[in-house]
């Protein structure tokens, strides 16, 4: 199992671009709950402790992954999947609900999303799948309704929490690897119709406030001091750091709390506002630099499971 190759071969770019993002994510975090509204009102560590604690944890994580064979991971994907989507269904059974949502599963002083894991566990299955079926002409409908059962069952299950933001991703994450492995051109018309008709007719069976968030996220002007104020606000965060940015600590919206939820929804926010345009656009060409690394990576690999994983 163990293979000295993979550490003699590590990639150290990728690694860099992850620590940098890393440490601008945390210091912004510091930024973020520095406001005494909201370091007053979550008790325990301040949550960029708690980042920097899941940081480290997650490169012992990294280690141990890397120690070992990534085909692994074709052989047990399976069950990888099977038992991501029975902790989906034991959070709704035995699941904390935080903020009218059953999201959450508590084993001891550890809380974590299933949902989450999902996002790793699906494109697992979908690459063994793929990769074992791969046709130079393109998947056909009748090769992809395991791919859509095995999207679609953790996507209702999600839904359900309800949590239609993550199950949408979810869903996302399929269809980008579906693409990325090519489907035949009548399929893919196919599909992209199919896709239009259920989203409008999933409109109706939404609920009131997540017909809500879309309007408002379409048009926030709609309700400037109700339910568009949020957006409105971040905005203009967003808007006041100008070209440079106001500096680190200084950002007027965060501190006097007119941005709602600062260390979560509108953390970029936070971020633009004290470093500006440039730094805004330096964080996102971070991103891309991490996108092109792994498309990079899934180019080099040599055979379809790694491609299609990476």
């Amino acid at each position: 199992m163990f293979d000295r190759r993979l550490v003699q071969h590590f990639d150290w770019g990728l690694l860099g671009l992850t620590l940098i993002l890393v440490g601008a994510g945390i210091f912004t975090l510091y930024s973020a709950v520095n406001a005494s509204a909201i370091a007053g009102r979550a008790p325990g560590p301040p949550v960029y402790l708690k980042q920097l604690y899941w940081f480290f944890l997650g490169l012992v994580a990294m280690v141990g992954a890397f120690l070992f064979n990534y085909k692994w991971l074709y052989r047990f994907g399976g069950l990888i999947y099977t038992a991501c989507i029975a902790l989906l269904v034991l959070v709704l059974i035995a699941g904390k609900e935080v903020s009218g949502s059953q999201r959450w599963l508590t084993f001891g002083p550890v809380s974590f999303q299933p949902s989450e894991m999902l996002k790793i566990a699906l494109p697992i299955v979908l690459a063994r799948y793929f990769s074992d079926q791969v046709s130079a002409d393109g998947f056909e409908l009748k090769n992809l309704w395991k791919p859509i059962f095995w999207s679609l069952l953790p996507f209702l299950l999600i839904a359900n929490q309800p949590d239609l933001g993550t199950g949408l991703v979810v869903l996302l994450i399929a269809g980008s690897m579906t693409v990325f492995v090519k489907i035949e051109r009548r399929t893919l018309i196919f599909l992209g119709g199919a896709g239009g008709v259920m989203a409008s007719v999933a409109w109706f069976f939404l609920k009131e406030y997540q017909k809500q968030r879309i309007a408002i996220f379409v048009n926030p002007g709609q309700d400037p001091l109700g339910a568009g104020y949020h957006i409105i606000q971040s905005k203009i965060a967003v808007g006041s750091g100008m070209l440079w940015g106001k500096g680190f600590l200084e950002g007027t919206q965060n501190a006097l709390s007119f941005l709602p939820e600062q260390h979560t929804d509108f953390i970029f926010s936070v971020l633009a506002e004290e470093w500006g345009f440039l730094g805004s656009a330096l964080f996102i060409l971070l991103y891309m630099g991490i996108i092109v690394w792994g498309l990079s990576i899934a180019i080099r690999s040599k055979e379809p499971f790694g491609t299609v994983l990476a």
